[in-house]
C-alpha cells in the first residue's frame, strides 16, 4: 500500500488557491485512473484504487493545512505504513510555475503542511513539490499562496496537472527519477508548441435544452472543476 496526500484547506471558497494545488493532483489521479468516489477517512477525504501495480490510498486532509498531520498520522497508524511508502502533493515556492521536484526527507522550508506531518510522523517521507512561484517580496507570500491561480495560469497548470496523473504509476512504483523526467519532458514539449496552437473557437453553451433533455450531463473528466474556474 502506498499513501498519496495532496495537500490543501477544505471549503469551496479555497478550492482555486494556490496552495491547493496539491489537492488538485490528488483529484486529477483519482479521475485519470478511474479511483472509486472519495469517502470520509481519517480526517479527511479518501480514494482507494490501483496505480500500476500498487494499491494506493489518495487522501485530502480536511483538517487545514497547518493540522495535515493529524489526517496522515492516521493512515500511516492504519496501515502499519513506512515513511518511503507515503508521497505527499505540495505547493512550492521556491520553484517557478510548472516545475516539479520529488525528493525524500529535507526540511518543511516554512510549509505549514509539512510541518505537521513531519510532527506526526516523521522527517523522511517523500515530497512531490509542485512550483507555483515565488511573489517576490516575502510580505506578500501569504496573500500569493492563498489567492486564486490566474486565469493565464491555465496555460501550464492543466498540462501540468495531466503529466503528473499520467506519470502517477511510477511514482507510486517508486521510479520517483522516471516520475520527475516524465513531467519534465512533458511540459518541455508543451512550452515548445503551444506557440504553434490557434485560438480555440468560443464554446457555444446551450443550458436551456440540456436542461430540459433529461440526459445526464456529460462526464466532466480530470480538469471539470478547473475549466468552471478558467471559464470555459
Amino acid at each position: 500500500m502506498k499513501l498519496f496526500v495532496g495537500l490543501g484547506n477544505p471549503g469551496a471558497e479555497y478550492a482555486f488557491n494556490r496552495h491547493n494545488v496539491g489537492f488538485m493532483a490528488a483529484d486529477t489521479i483519482a479521475a485519470t485512473h478511474g479511483f472509486p468516489a472519495w469517502r470520509s477517512r481519517f480526517q479527511g477525504l479518501a480514494a482507494e484504487g490501483r496505480l500500476g501495480r500498487e494499491q494506493v490510498l489518495l487522501l485530502k486532509p480536511q483538517t487545514f493545512m497547518n493540522e495535515s498531520g493529524r489526517s496522515v498520522g492516521e493512515a500511516v497508524h492504519f496501515y502499519k505504513l513506512d515513511l518511503a511508502e507515503v508521497i505527499v502533493f505540495h505547493d512550492e515556492l521556491d520553484l517557478v510555475p510548472g516545475k516539479v521536484r520529488v525528493k525524500a526527507g529535507g526540511g518543511v522550508a516554512g510549509h505549514n503542511g509539512l510541518r505537521s506531518i513531519t510532527a506526526h510522523i516523521g522527517n523522511d517521507y517523500v515530497r512531490v513539490r509542485i512550483g507555483i512561484g515565488h511573489p517576490g517580496s516575502k510580505e506578500v507570500v501569504v496573500h500569493h499562496v492563498l489567492n486564486n491561480f490566474a486565469k493565464s495560469d491555465r496555460e501550464w497548470l492543466e498540462p501540468l496537472l495531466g503529466a503528473i496523473s499520467k506519470a502517477a504509476p511510477d511514482l507510486a512504483e517508486g521510479a520517483n527519477n522516471k516520475f520527475q523526467s516524465f513531467v519534465a519532458h512533458a511540459m518541455h514539449m508543451e512550452a515548445e508548441t503551444a506557440d504553434d496552437r490557434p485560438e480555440p473557437a468560443p464554446r457555444k453553451r446551450d443550458d436551456a435544452s440540456s436542461a430540459g433533455s433529461g440526459k445526464p450531463a456529460p462526464a466532466e473528466g480530470p480538469f471539470g472543476k478547473l475549466r468552471r474556474w478558467f471559464g470555459s
